[in-house]
């Protein structure tokens, strides 16, 4: 098999220029507001806010990061009032500085005060996504490496989280188990061998699902290189161990690198020649990006 060609449908490319779709959108943040509103609304607001006041308010950074989530934030306004003015300063993907001004938002004080916090919650949870992400990325610039996620993400939000990682120019791994076949170490062990899962899974899986296959020693690379995988996962394996890999390989399938991944560690292994490096750590525990919405 032809390993660009395979790369092409092995992960989503990277880039947030895509919105996220519609009605996602919208049962994520109707979900977030019913958390919020239980079942008599902001009882604050309501109690020392006159209705018909207006306000307008910005959004600003705390501290410098890469944006991610402004369709979001917008939806939770529009909900509940369609009549709000949401204006974004950036688009998501921006890399901006602390103190920047990323969207301009206006209406009834009410419906902004309301909304303000599950605004904030998508904003900050899928910038601070993208910042890691960009900061991975940065540290890999210049070899022939990927970034790309984990399916460790929050029960619920993996299209948003796996969409800030676009946004901070990584891509997508699998988005769940029904996209692409991956036979792991305990699937191998069940199933008796690399050999029996690999043709238990051609057997089952469509011509257009991929199939890649863990490893944790070159003896089990050559096994896997054998079945003609489309790809192979190096799994908590040496710099020296990946080099050997990728020779081994000399292109025939794309070698992702995985396990015990650190930003420390992220250059030497981009530097052995492997085609991918995933890292749960970028939604699993990405800091959120400090931003407030300031009333003026």
């Amino acid at each position: 098999m032809n390993s660009k060609s395979a790369k092409r449908h092995a992960v989503v490319r990277s880039g947030c220029d895509a919105r996220l779709p519609a009605p996602l959108v919208a049962e994520a943040v109707a979900r977030a507001l019913a958390e919020d509103l239980g079942l008599v609304g902001d009882i604050t607001t309501d109690a020392t806010i006159p209705p018909d006041a207006k306000a307008s308010g910005v959004f600003r950074t705390r501290k410098p990061g890469v944006i991610a989530g402004m369709q979001v934030a917008r939806e939770a306004f529009r909900q509940l009032d369609s009549d709000v003015r949401f204006e974004a300063e950036v688009t998501d993907g921006s890399k901006v500085g602390a103190r920047t001004v990323i969207a301009r938002v206006s209406g009834h004080a009410r419906v902004l005060l309301t909304g303000e916090r599950v605004a904030l919650n998508f904003l900050g949870r899928m910038s601070g996504i993208a910042t890691l992400t960009r900061t991975y990325v940065d540290a890999i610039a210049g070899t022939k490496a990927h970034i790309i996620d984990t399916r460790k993400t929050t029960p619920g939000l993996r299209a948003f989280e796996k969409y800030a990682v676009r946004c901070g120019g990584g891509m997508n791994h699998r988005i769940g188990l029904f996209d692409a076949v991956l036979i792991k170490d305990n699937h191998i062990v069940a199933a008796g061998g690399i050999g029996g899962a690999m043709a238990a899974a051609r057997a089952r899986a469509g011509h257009m699902v991929k199939i890649e296959v863990e490893v944790d020693s070159l003896d089990q690379l050559d096994e896997a290189l054998a079945a003609r995988v489309d790809a192979v996962l190096l799994d908590n394996m040496s710099p020296d161990q990946m080099r050997e890999a990728v020779a081994r390989a000399n292109g025939r399938v794309i070698l992702e690198a995985s396990g015990g991944v650190t930003l420390a560690s992220l250059r030497a292994i981009a530097e052995t020649g492997v085609d991918l490096i995933s890292s749960g750590a970028l939604t699993h525990s990405a800091p959120v990006l400090d931003i407030g919405l300031d009333f003026e």
